[in-house]
């Protein structure tokens, strides 16, 4: 296969290899004439110019070249490269973590006396940013109810003249809401704004928003991108337009830029994205029907579940269902609390997706930075608990779970 004209767009979706391969493969050659099978790290700050003539020619961009690490490296290059052709845009741009990602997006496109429109059921950082920060710059957020965040006329209602974006993140954090990524992507067309998809829960090898019509992607890389939790990163995914404007408006005077060796470690961890994404969203599945059937729990927040509400949306949208399951015990916080700390093969931590099956407490934890009252207006219960499904034995882990259900 020529993955370069794959990059390019000149290939036929017949002739484009299965995802489990392009995770592999997929980028060119990394500046090297040592033949690495790894392409290396570049770590390096700056680049040498032959010349003062050639570096003018790279500076005004006459010519291509490499010349500060904030702006540009080798490394970095190759996982935005990799990253667009996954998600199937034209550019990407890997930053410093998800939620450099979020900022640079929000901060490019939006100014003062503009306002976004958005989901309420939010990662916390990205609800704060949102619903505090974007204030100070006169920059409104509106937001929809998980009630609303499918209904046209919810949706369109808030959208005016002013409006610069459309932001929304399914399935949502920590709710497992799963948003219809094409009816957000019709609206957005009609009043010529752009959507942005936080797709981190899903993984580019889930679910791909473009395909459903969105503008711009968002990952935090830390999460299954990279799979191991050992890396912190971020990327955005979308059209060479937007790129050159988030990359003038605010990534290159800003710098939230990723370092190489940081690229190279997601770089490394894409390669088993497929395997991991499949073995994450099995056991979760095994694990969730366990949970829903335990006479201790309230309620199950699992996409892949036919019981949940969203459960043809999320079919219709999604490969798979990933690997995060939330619930709610029938006895409450104090439960929720008790049952956490009795875990012994989870781990009690934040973040998500790694090989390890973490578990925590949104209200207190990830999402703290949410009012009791927004709390309530997200649905985000004070005894929910987020789980988020490792690589262990699907055996192993619902073993934990009933010991420390017991506990209660």
């Amino acid at each position: 296969m020529d993955y370069n004209r794959i990059k390019e767009g000149n290939m036929s979706d017949s002739s484009r290899p299965q995802e489990e391969t392009l995770v592999v493969h997929g980028i060119r050659s990394c500046n090297t004439t040592s033949m690495d099978l790894v392409p290396p790290i570049h770590m390096t700050s700056t680049f040498k110019f032959r010349d003062q003539a050639h570096g003018a020619r790279v500076f005004t961009g006459a010519e291509e070249g490499y010349l500060y690490s904030r702006i540009s490296n080798p490394t970095v290059l190759q996982l935005q490269e990799k990253m667009a052709l996954l998600e199937g845009t034209e550019d990407a741009i890997a930053t410093s973590s998800g939620m450099a990602a979020s900022s640079s997006v929000l901060m490019s496109l939006a100014r003062p006396g503009d306002n976004v429109v958005a989901c309420n059921a939010l990662y916390g950082g990205t609800f704060a940013l949102l619903h505090q920060h974007l204030a100070t710059f006169n920059i409104e957020t509106r937001f929809l109810s998980p009630k609303d965040i499918n209904d046209r006329d919810q949706i369109e209602s808030l959208v005016d003249d002013n409006t610069r974006l459309l932001y929304i993140e399914s399935p949502a954090n920590p709710t497992l809401d799963i948003i219809d990524i094409s009816l957000w992507a019709a609206i957005a067309k009609a009043n010529e704004i752009p959507l942005t998809v936080d797709n981190t829960f899903a993984s580019t090898y889930l679910q791909k928003p473009v395909s459903m019509g969105a503008d711009i992607v968002i990952h935090s890389a830390t999460k299954y991108l990279g799979g191991h939790g050992d890396v912190i990163g971020g990327i955005i995914a979308t059209s060479s337009e937007i790129a050159s404007l988030i990359r003038e408006a605010y990534f290159n005077h800003f710098g939230p830029c990723m370092s190489p060796f940081n690229a190279w470690l997601i770089l490394r961890g894409l390669k088993t994205l497929a395997i991991r994404m499949n073995r994450h969203s099995k056991s979760a599945m095994n694990i969730a029907r366990w949970l829903e059937a335990h006479s201790k729990i309230d309620r199950v927040y699992y996409p892949g579940l036919t019981s949940h509400k969203n459960h043809d949306l999320a079919v219709k949208q999604m490969k798979s269902f990933s690997g995060i399951i939330a619930f709610e015990l029938k006895r409450g916080i104090e439960a929720g609390k008790k049952m956490i700390n009795s875990v012994k093969l989870c781990t009690i931590a934040v973040s998500l997706g790694d090989c390890e099956t973490l578990i925590q407490h949104p209200a207190s934890m990830t999402h703290s930075t949410y009012s009791p009252e927004d709390l309530k207006n997200a649905r985000i219960g004070q005894g929910l608990i987020r789980l988020s499904v490792g690589l262990e034995h699907p055996d192993d882990i619902i073993a934990d779970l009933d010991q420390a259900l017991k506990a209660i």
